[in-house]
This record gives structure tokens, sequence and C-alpha cells, in this order.
């Protein structure tokens, strides 16, 4: 079967506010009043899917207080502060301001809750200027919305807008897939020393890229699932065929626990596929055992396992992602960020942490959006609706339709063929899971991180530029400049215009 990126929208979005609740509501923790009126999960969701609709986008400051109460509740009780200013995302020393700031978030807790500080705080990040907390009672969130220097406050254990059964503790799998394919004949040729060159290279005209750059000296962040550690042209044979004198690291940030408050992270390996698929599009060798290159076949590439799959629908994969984003924010090597990963709406501490990587220098490119019901009717999803990130979405190749899970709009900054018009199933040909195996995937995500592999030859072309003049360069190559297509910005990348 085909592996289709369901990017932070999912399969299903099945709530009214006139359907009944299957659900008991879940308590986690504490005994919630009765006279608090917990809202159910299909409760929350309506004033998520109103908010989304009307604003494209939730701002939980001004929800009503049992609304983000109730959401706080569901989502275990974890309730992420960003403090400050409206643009004090991070410091790199506090000063005594923001300090009085978080300690008058700790005092609101001790008041309203009863509990000390050390059994409260979940999280109090050094860099980004939020802290997680644990609260229980309404009145916390009352006091807490009413405070100053309070920037935003998110149920950032939240996920049940995309899985409304709470009663099911399984994990979800959106996007993943670790089945080898058998590739259409057609869908690659042959090229030396004996790899396999995807369809959609010769559009965006990477071979003839390759003879001015072939990503040498570059580092590419991936913030992703991770790297199948079973697949061996992404690990130990990542120096095959052509490509030479370049490494792959692989780091986790993803803490995988049946509760929020576990610090055990697990490990940098995929587990779902995605991650693998990515990593395969921006950076697989140019191999001679017949398999798919990637599009910047000499770059580095330095992966991290921020998700568990390609929703950001738990505290723990939101936290991964941005622990991920300060990582590679700080690497001076690391000039492009890859994020096929994200959800219908902003989480404060992955937008701080984009905006902490993005003072750094970094280019980050983010996926616009996969999904099979969302696309009539929402837009970009985040963070690729951020204007600090480079959005990206994915077309058919029978001219500007969208792939039939892409999606579009005024945020789009390029597109990238990755879909024949005629087969669905036929996308963009990439390594598998396992060495030895071939798979197709398709999507926003693939779009995104082809993307990043051009912007790798890009820069590895022209190593003493900025991040904006890199950015200039593949507006340039791209088929609409200087105009701006309402839906598909600059359209697709010419890669070799884009390097000359």
């Amino acid at each position: 079967m085909k592996k289709i990126t369901l990017l932070a929208l999912g399969l299903i979005l099945a709530f009214s506010c006139s359907k009944e609740n299957p659900n008991e509501i879940v308590e986690p923790n504490s005994e919630i009043s009765e006279s608090q009126k917990l809202l159910s999960v299909p409760e929350v969701n309506s004033y998520i899917e109103g908010e989304l609709k009307q604003n494209g986008d939730v701002n939980w400051m001004k929800a009503p207080s049992a609304v983000l109460w109730s959401a706080v509740v569901h989502g275990g009780e974890v309730l992420s502060v960003g403090f400050g200013e409206k643009d004090e995302s991070f410091s790199i020393q506090r000063s005594p301001r923001l300090n009085e700031a978080r300690e008058n978030v700790y005092n609101i807790i001790q008041s309203k809750e009863g509990a000390s500080k050390s059994s409260s705080v979940i999280s109090a990040d050094e860099i980004l200027n939020v802290t997680d907390v644990k609260v229980t009672s309404l009145e916390t969130i009352k006091a807490l919305q009413k405070a100053d220097q309070i920037r935003y406050l998110d149920p950032i254990g939240y996920g049940f807008y995309l899985q409304e059964d709470i009663s099911n503790q399984q994990k979800s799998s959106k996007g993943c897939s670790q089945s080898a394919e058998s590739i259409n004949s057609e869908d690659y040729r042959v090229i030396s020393p004996n790899a396999r060159l995807p369809w959609n290279f010769d559009i965006h005209k990477v071979p003839q890229a390759w003879n001015y750059s072939t990503g040498a000296g570059i580092a590419v962040g991936l913030i992703d699932t991770g790297i199948s550690a079973s697949q061996n042209l992404l690990g130990g044979g990542f120096n095959d065929g052509a490509s030479n004198g370049r490494f792959v690291q692989r780091f986790g940030t993803f803490i995988d626990s049946p509760w929020w408050w576990s610090n055990n992270l697990d490990g940098p390996n995929d587990k779902c596929g995605h991650g693998t698929s990515m990593a395969s599009a921006i950076a697989s060798p140019r191999n001679d055992d017949f398999m798919p290159v990637g599009v910047a076949y000499n770059c580095n590439l330095v992966a991290y396992r921020g998700t568990e799959d390609v929703v950001l629908n738990d505290y723990h994969e939101r936290k991964g992602v941005s622990n991920a984003l300060k990582a590679l924010g700080n690497r001076g090597d690391v000039k492009i960020i890859s994020m096929s990963v994200g959800y219908p709406w902003s989480i404060g501490n992955v937008k701080d942490a984009v905006k902490y990587a993005y003072g750094k220098g970094k280019m980050i490119i983010a996926a616009g959006g996969t999904s099979t019901t969302f696309t009539n009717w929402y837009g970009v999803i985040f963070p690729a609706s951020m204007s600090e990130a480079v959005a990206v979405t994915g077309i058919k190749d029978n001219g500007y339709n969208r792939c039939n899970t892409c999606h579009d709009g005024s945020k789009i900054d390029f597109t990238i063929v990755m879909q024949r018009a005629g087969d669905s199933n036929r996308n963009v040909p990439v390594i598998g899971f396992n060495t030895g195996t071939q798979t197709y995937v398709g999507g926003s995500s693939v779009a995104t991180a082809t993307t990043a592999g051009i912007a790798a030859l890009v820069w590895a072309r022209n190593p003493n530029m900025t991040r904006a003049q890199v950015l200039d360069k593949l507006k340039r190559a791209g088929e609409f400049y200087p105009n701006r297509n309402s839906k598909f910005g600059y359209g697709n990348i010419d890669a070799l215009k884009a390097v000359q």
C-alpha cells in the first residue's frame, strides 16, 4: 500500500456539536469538583474547530477559562506557560524581569493549587521563556489568564482533536509505514554508478544542478521520526558509490513514556518509517546498489527523532521537537532544518524554538500539510504557517494541481512535483526501512525534504551566503518569480537555475 504522509491533520475529523459523546471523562491524578463543569472532549473539539474555521488558529489565552481548563485536564493536567513580553520567545541571559514573571507563575500555582513549586513544575526551559506546570484547578487558569507578562497558555498535552476516543491509549501512527514496495520502472532511471534517479528530479533539473553542486560541506538538520537502524545506506553505507567524505548523525529528543512526568529519552532510531523516507529524499547516497538517490547526495545529515509520527499531538512530541530545534539552532555547521511534521494550530514551545533557530540563521523548511478531509477548508498548517518558515507543498505532474492530499494557500512558498496525475500511488521513490528495500513516499512531506535538498545544493555552491541570500536564489528559480501565486507561492523550483 502506498505510504501517504498524513501530516498533522489525520485521516478523519469526526465530531460535531450535536454528536453524542461515547467516552468517559478522564480525570488524571485528581478529583474534579462537579461545580467546575469539566467539558467533554467533543465539546472542547467543537470550540477548536470553530476557532480554526474562523481564525485559522487557536489562541488559548482568549479561550473561555472552562474550555482551556478542560483541555488541560484531558491532556494530562499539563499547562505550558510562555512568559514575558509578546516577542520574547527566548533569552540567552534571562533578565530579572523575566525571572520575576516566571516566579509569578509559580506563585499563582502555589496559591491556587496549594502545591509546592517542586511538585508543580514539570519542565523549566533554560533558553525558551516557557515553563510547563501541573494544573488541576479552574481557578488557576482564570488567574493565569489575568496575569501580566504571560505570552501564551497552551494545553500542551491535549491531542484529542484528531482522536476523540480518550479511552484508547494506543499510540497514533500517522504517516508511518515500514513496508517495502515495488517501484514502477517508469518512475526512475539508472545513473552512475548504479543508482536510481527518481522521476521527478528531472522535472526540477536536479541532475543538471549536480554539475555545479552536490551539497558537499553543508549539514542539513532533519526533525522527524528518526532514521531506521536497519537501513545501511543511512548508516555505515552513507558514503557509498559517488557519495564520499560526509557524515550522518542521529539523536533522539522524543520522550516515550506512558505518563507525562517521565524524562526517559527513547533513542534516535526510527520506529515509524517516515523519518527514514525523508532522510532518503534529502541525502540518500548516489549508490551502486540500484537504490534511489537523494537530492543532496554529498551533504551531511543531522537527524533528530523528535516525534513518534508526523502529528504533534502529544506533550512528548511537542517537547521533543522544541528541544531538537534548539539543539540544531546551536550547531554552527547546520544551515537548513527540514520539518515534515506539524499540527493544525500553533504550539507555543515549538513556535518559540522555531524563532530561536531562525535567530541563529537557520533556514527552516516545513510541510504545508497533508490530509484527506481538511484540504477543502484548511490552509497551511503549523509550523509552516509561521513567517520564519519556508512552506512547501506537493503537486501533480499535470500542471499546478495539488496532490490528492496536499494543502495549498497563500502561505505556501514553493511547490515540488511529486505525484503522478494518473496514479496517486506513484509518488517519489526512496530507500526503504530495511537495507535493500524501496518504497514510495508522498504528500507535502516529501516535497519539503526535496526542497531542503535543493537548498543544500544552493548553499554548498555559495557557502558564504546568508539565509536571506540563499532563499532569494530559490525564489528567483521559482517558476512564477517575480510574481507570487495565491496558492502555490513561487511555484516549482528549477534547481539548475538556483545553483547557477
